[in-house]
């Protein structure tokens, strides 16, 4: 089974970000090669679910899909989202990363 961890502020966020009237949207989470650590993370809202490769989930009221082959990478990530004078973004605490750049988007496994 397949879990990630999506704190208040993000869904939050997240449900600010599904278009007007589009509530069978789906957030598609993924990674992706590229960077500067070789991964990195992807987002955008999606109808379209593969059901025998997607990971499907729902969090806090969002329905959450993910590809099997990010999966192995994403899993156990908690996902924030962070809003301060230096920016505001989501944020990945990814416990399979074994080091991340300082940008916080990109990743190596």
């Amino acid at each position: 089974m397949f879990d990630i961890i999506f704190t208040e502020k993000a869904i939050d966020k997240v449900k600010t970000l599904i278009p007007a009237g589009e509530q069978k949207q789906a957030l598609r989470l993924y990674v992706a090669g590229g960077g500067c650590g070789g991964f990195k993370y992807g987002m955008n809202f999606e109808t379209k679910v593969d059901a025998l490769n997607d990971f499907q989930i729902e969090k806090g009221g969002v329905k959450v899909v993910v590809d099997r082959e990010s999966a192995t990478y994403l899993e156990g990530t908690e996902i924030d989202y962070v809003d301060s004078l230096q920016g505001s973004g989501f944020t990945f605490s990814n416990p399979n990363a074994r080091t991340t750049c300082s940008c916080g988007q990109s990743f190596t496994a």
